[in-house]
């Protein structure tokens, strides 16, 4: 079932080839912060080009319930009146965060060093996914955490009454624990310093500076030392969000295996912490280019022009790449399945424990095709089978995770047999003008009778 109603089974083909310009939602990641930091400063934020997905909606509607006002104003257009650092009200209901796990766990980091309690849910992938690895940290500052085996939600989090700073070092990459031991140390005395050993995306350290928090980052031997300045005052900014370079995966890797394809995305964030896909895609030959790169809001963007790529190869992919396109594997492996040779990608072990555990469903879905795939706990090998080669023709798991089903909806765009995937509603979460927005490149995409 569709993590927001019935199934949505959903069918791609072969057709023409893709053509235009696909203008991709703007980026859930710094959609998400931009609502978040609004709510925690003093005074007004304007948000332009805000990601209208489910995932972001959610947050949205918690940041109402810990006493922020958040308006809608027009499409991508909100305002944000927060109640600053410290200043959340104890929530009067449950907070569902629906299918997202970036919202949940940074909604956890910002509320768990005020003094108030909250219990939150979600559906039914969110509630499979670990939480221990942001209580954990979070129980550094004072933090209580109660939920079920495994420390899984539904979970109800005590915050600390007293916070104490804390000097904490990620034990895997993941920017939603760094950001959400960041968001905590906001309301804590004192300085609360992050280090990670890969760099993860940084968009959290950003436009906390932005906002007026007091925060640097250095390089040292054990790795990337964060260090932030606890109790500041926020103050509302203007947000101006980039297009997510997650979302223009989708068409771009589409537009690289489709024959004949010319896709242009505009305005897509190019922030280095997210960008490895493309410099992936560049180094197995894709016929891939950024035009007229700028920076806008302290993000860096580009238009990326895709087109039909038949030379491309396998490659070994780089395990320190892995954090800067880690949601991008899925896709990925798409594209390997049409170049010549093997795409091998180490250091992904990530992949196991998101929407879904993405390797595996990736995996059998891609087998089913005609397409042949090693997996171990933290790698997956993809043997390539050149352009037009892959045969389709299976109807594959979703999992209710929304970046399988787009992905197997691409693959099916250049396979023989038409591919089918069980559930394409959870699609809604992250990229809700998916459908329409391919439509329009000339894709061959339709909702289909169970």
């Amino acid at each position: 079932m569709s993590a927001h109603g019935e199934p949505v089974p959903m069918t791609a083909r072969k057709g023409a080839a893709l053509k235009g310009v696909a203008n991709v939602p703007g980026d859930k990641s710094i959609s998400h912060r931009a609502l978040i930091l609004g709510a925690l400063s003093v005074g007004e934020t304007a948000i332009t080009g805000l990601l209208e997905g489910q995932d972001v909606l959610d947050t949205a509607k918690a940041m109402r319930a810990f006493g922020a006002e958040v308006e809608h104003l027009g499409p991508g257009e909100w305002r944000v009146h927060g109640v600053g650092v410290g200043g959340f009200a104890e929530p009067d209901a449950v907070i569902d965060c629906g299918n997202s796990g970036t919202g949940v766990r940074l909604i956890m980091g910002c509320m768990a060093t005020s003094p108030i309690t909250a219990t939150f849910t979600g559906d039914a992938s969110l509630n499979g996914r670990p939480m221990a690895r942001v209580t954990d940290p979070l129980a550094l500052f004072g933090t209580r955490a109660y939920g079920r085996r495994g420390g899984r939600l539904p979970m109800t989090i005590v915050g600390a009454e007293n916070p104490v700073p804390v000097r904490y070092k990620t034990p895997v990459p993941s920017a939603q624990v760094k950001s959400a031991v960041l968001l905590a140390g906001l309301n804590a005395p004192g300085e609360t310093v992050v280090i990670e050993r890969e760099a993860t995306r940084d968009h959290s350290e950003r436009m906390l500076r932005g906002f007026g928090a007091e925060l640097s980052v250095e390089d040292s031997p054990d790795g990337r030392v964060i260090t932030l300045k606890g109790q500041p005052e926020l103050t509302g900014q203007t947000v101006d969000v980039p297009r997510d370079p997650s979302s223009a995966a989708f068409p771009v890797c589409a537009a690289l295996i489709t024959e004949g394809s010319d896709v242009l995305v505009p305005n897509i964030g190019l922030n280095p912490t997210r960008a490895g896909l493309y410099e992936t895609l560049r180094d197995m030959g894709a016929d891939l280019t950024y035009e007229n790169p700028r920076e806008e809001g302290g993000e860096p963007v580009a238009d990326l022009r895709a087109r039909f790529s038949p030379e491309m190869k396998g490659i070994e992919v780089p395990a320190e790449r892995a954090a800067s396109m880690i949601d991008e594997y899925p896709v990925l492996s798409v594209v390997a399945a049409f170049a010549e040779g093997r795409t091998h990608m180490p250091g992904v072990k990530e992949l196991r424990v998101k929407e879904s555990d993405r390797i595996d469903a990736m995996a059998k879905g891609l087998r089913a095709c005609g397409v042949t795939v090693e997996e171990g706990e933290d790698w997956w090998t993809v043997e390539g089978r050149g352009p037009g080669g892959v045969t389709g023709g299976a109807t594959v798991e979703s999992r209710l995770d929304h970046r399988i089903a787009m992905s197997f909806l691409c693959l099916g765009l250049a396979t023989q047999k038409p591919v089918a995937v069980d559930d394409g509603g959870p699609i809604a979460t992250s990229f809700p003008v998916f459908e329409g927005l391919m439509a329009g490149l000339g894709a061959s995409i339709t909702r289909t009778n169970r």
